[in-house]
């Protein structure tokens, strides 16, 4: 990329080697005519250079004109079986791809390990015009993904809170505002010993969801707040649970951050005698299908996760067609309550 954040063309890089645009098309495409010293020489120098040959120069579709057919990219850091299972990212992606087929445009979608990884990989998706842009994910607090994005120049929309985004345009929830609603639901229901089974703890909307519970259980004199960190899986959900109802003064409430555990903990709940609601009420965050099949159904905090993913989508294509687009929240969750939440057992 060049200081002023443009992408480099095939003539930046024959004027550094001094050797024509046709020699450079010539040794990215393998073909002859170019002797492999000339080839090697072209191959260090667009390495040296951070260029890639565009691939598909139909990703980045008519971009600033408001009417390309762009393919928009999205890395997710889970493992394959788990993403298959987590009913958020499934709801997500189906809303950016009704947007992408209104616009006849594509997702690539990939999962990977690390953030090393995504930053590698999204640098190779933009130098090399796989992309007209990417939507950034599970946002941590001094992400480096953000400094090494804006470096590429490369349009972004961040779901997350402004405050983990950086330069780029954020769409968020108040997820502090929602954890708060549901404190203050189950401490009206009688509950004074609450338990939350977060997400990892460097994630961005896990820790400020953290916060919120630890202020309002503060907020509410509720001393009796517990904590346990997990990967978000079911097997990591039934283990926080199982830890919260086998202590000596096992809480009588637990909000989860996300269904996948809700459902897990409700698996516990029964494998250890305990009845929901009446020894130990859940509490669900998401609400998909998952919460309304369980007996009894799951109490969750609602927002339409699919209408979410349509957002971002728009919003892409919005920078895309070179509009301004300012940061802005989506609807907040709100509490739907269901059978698996009641006044807490008798003391």
């Amino acid at each position: 990329m060049s200081a002023a954040g443009q992408r480099l063309t095939i003539r930046d890089v024959a004027a550094r080697a001094g050797v024509s645009r046709a020699a450079v098309s010539l040794a990215f495409n393998n073909k002859p005519g170019v002797s492999e010293t000339t080839r090697a020489h072209i191959l260090r120098t667009a390495e040296v250079m951070g260029w890639e040959p565009n691939r598909s120069a139909r990703a980045r579709g008519s971009r600033g004109t408001g009417a390309g057919t762009g393919t928009v990219g999205l890395v997710i850091r889970r493992p394959a079986r788990q993403l298959g299972l987590e009913p958020f990212y499934m709801d997500f992606i189906s809303g950016i791809g009704s947007v992408l087929t209104e616009r006849s445009g594509a997702l690539l979608l990939r999962l990977v390990r690390d953030l090393d990884e995504e930053i590698e990989l999204q640098r190779h998706w933009w130098r090399s015009g796989q992309i007209a842009g990417s939507v950034l994910v599970d946002l941590q607090r001094d992400d480096p993904r953000v400094p090494a994005l804006a470096e590429l120049g490369m349009p972004v929309i961040a779901v997350g809170h402004p405050s983990l985004t950086g330069p780029f345009t954020a769409l968020w929830t108040d997820d502090g505002t929602a954890v708060t609603e549901a404190v203050r639901y189950l401490a009206a229901l009688g509950h004074r010993s609450i338990a939350h089974v977060g997400g990892p703890a460097e994630l961005g909307h896990s820790a400020l969801r953290t916060e919120a519970f630890t202020a309002a259980m503060t907020e509410l004199g509720l001393a009796d707040a517990r904590r346990r960190v997990t990967d978000y899986s079911g097997d990591d959900g039934a283990r926080a649970t199982r830890s919260l109802l086998a202590s000596a003064a096992r809480p009588t409430a637990i909000i989860y951050d996300n269904d996948l555990m809700a459902v897990a903990g409700l698996s516990v709940a029964a494998e250890m005698g305990l009845r929901v609601p009446s020894d130990v009420s859940l509490l669900a965050w998401d609400d998909s299908q998952l919460c309304r099949l369980t007996h009894p159904s799951l109490s969750a905090m609602s927002h339409d996760i699919h209408a979410f993913g349509a957002e971002v989508a728009r919003a892409m294509y919005d920078v895309l067609g070179g509009e301004r687009v300012t940061g802005r929240q989506v609807p907040t969750p709100s509490l739907t309550p269901r059978g698996s939440t009641g006044p807490p057992p008798p003391p």
